[in-house]
């Protein structure tokens, strides 16, 4: 383990992947001491360099190699950190653990709690995670205890939404040997986690181990989230005096295979993914037959915080992206609006709608909804954790038809609902272009996929084709009547 960021020593920290190892050689020359750090999940600012001294850290974004030899200078010369010109400067406690409140796009949104080491610690290395106070292993009961007052964050959780404590007392009353699973697969947010703070994760995973009996974590990520696995990797490997056996697995790079059942089938090395029926769940009967706890980074990260700060932090992370200048994930109280969620990001060109929750979130264009899951779930809108934004050249047609179609070549078949019934939206939108516009056998198609599929794959899926019709009927109608509004889709170029 490499000592301590010490309060009293001038540190630079540098954070954004891609150009990390550039500016770690140009760095290597200053007196200063010269740490790489995760992503603070707002990449349009990396990369982003502080400089610490006591307590004072100075930002320096998009920081070139040339603009950091110059920092590098001014602070081998005994220059204060703000004379490197910074981007901005926050005052904080020198020995401050979680990095400090900046006016910056995205780092001066919200709470950060859950995120407070993101962009600060260095991700692999242990110290700084103690330093936090990181690896105060709680006993099981204590354990228990918070997660009756933490929800299930994501769908890959199998407690999205509902509290945690029910379900692990099932697997630990269970017949077998439990095990958790770090469900990993597909969500930016949890991505983010497993590369910046993957200790976090980790220590949440462990103690949910201790609580029901478990010795073994693993954590499955997506193939296609390289950095995420190797950090992860990397960090279970250096966690200090593991009680339970830690793996990583990667599994395929396909949206449903961050389904809980059909996670544990990849895991489990099947090349068919196909969802469980249930019950059981997976908390009773999952990875090889054993009691398994499936829950995403973001679940447990939570914990980790809860536990260490005695209560649950009163917060959500929030993924925004699609027509924006660049992604942010924010961290913000479940008091927010999705409004509070948009603005640290800047919008390509007006806002004209949401879409919230994932791959099959619904769309809505009220951005005074709050963030929590009981209010996005009352305004017919997902809780995964994300939203796209939409600005006014997107054609809300042609976006929820993209996703249903998706829905139709990539579920896995299993239900008839599912397979059958996202087919058959499809060609309903896609019938609408042809004058063929039928609301009603749309929603009441989207009822009998939400009440009988046997997963979240196909209970979601004809969600932004029901909150289209709710909210933007008048444009649905207006391509049956041969016009595009946002002048943008097929149609538009047909006219043309």
């Amino acid at each position: 383990m490499t000592p301590t960021i010490s309060a009293e020593e001038t540190t630079i920290r540098i954070s954004g992947a891609r150009a990390a190892s550039d500016l770690l050689s140009v760095a290597d020359d200053s007196d200063a001491r010269v740490v790489e750090v995760g992503s603070t999940g707002v990449p349009a600012l990396e990369p982003l360099v502080t400089v610490t001294a006591g307590g004072e850290t100075a930002f320096h974004a998009n920081c070139s190699t040339a603009e950091l030899e110059t920092i590098a200078e001014r602070v081998a010369g005994g220059a204060g950190v703000g004379a490197t010109d910074p981007d901005a400067v926050a005052d904080h406690d020198p020995g401050t653990a979680r990095l400090p409140a900046a006016d910056l796009p995205g780092l001066d949104a919200g709470h950060r709690h859950v995120l407070r080491g993101a962009g600060w610690h260095r991700p692999t290395d242990p110290a700084d995670h103690e330093a936090a106070g990181g690896f105060d292993a709680a006993d099981a009961t204590a354990v228990l205890s918070a997660a009756a007052d933490i929800q299930g964050r994501g769908w890959g959780d199998i407690c999205q939404d509902d509290p945690l404590a029910p379900t692990w007392e099932t697997t630990r009353d269970a017949d077998g040997d439990p095990v958790v699973v770090v469900n990993g697969h597909g969500n930016p947010t949890d991505a983010l986690l497993l590369s910046s703070v993957p200790f976090e994760v980790i220590e949440g995973a462990t103690a949910a181990a201790r609580a029901v009996g478990a010795d073994s974590v693993i954590v499955y990520v997506s193939a296609a989230d390289e950095r995420a696995a190797e950090t992860v990797r990397e960090a279970a490997g250096n966690y200090p005096d593991p009680t339970v056996a830690i793996d990583v697995v990667t599994g395929p790079a396909e949206h449903r295979a961050g389904e809980p059942t059909m996670a544990l089938e990849a895991i489990e090395g099947n090349h068919r993914l196909e969802a469980r029926i249930r019950p059981p769940g997976p908390e009773s009967v999952g990875l090889h037959g054993q009691p398994t706890l499936v829950h995403t980074p973001r679940t447990l990260a939570h914990l980790a915080v809860a536990l260490r700060d005695g209560e649950a932090p009163d917060t959500r992370l929030v993924r925004v992206e699609g027509d924006v200048a660049a992604p942010a994930t924010v961290e913000l109280p479940e008091s927010a609006t999705l409004g509070e969620a948009i603005d640290p990001v800047s919008v390509d060109g007006e806002f004209k709608a949401a879409c919230v929750g994932g791959r099959f979130g619904g769309l809505t264009a009220d951005v005074d909804v709050g963030v929590d899951p009981a209010a996005l779930s009352a305004a017919g809108l997902g809780t995964e954790g994300t939203v796209q934004v939409l600005a006014d050249d997107r054609c809300v047609l042609e976006f929820v038809g993209k996703r249903t179609q998706f829905a139709a070549d990539e579920n896995c078949g299993r239900c008839v609902p599912c397979r059958e019934g996202t087919t058959q939206l499809a060609d309903l939108l896609r019938d609408v272009y042809d004058g063929g516009y039928a609301p009603g056998d749309i929603e009441e198609l989207v009822r009998v996929m939400e009440t009988s599929s046997i997963c979240a794959f196909g209970v979601e899926a004809g969600r932004p084709a029901r909150t289209a019709i709710e909210t933007f009927e008048s444009e649905l109608q207006a391509h049956a009547d041969g016009r595009c509004p946002a002048n943008s889709c097929r149609m538009a170029a047909e006219v043309r």
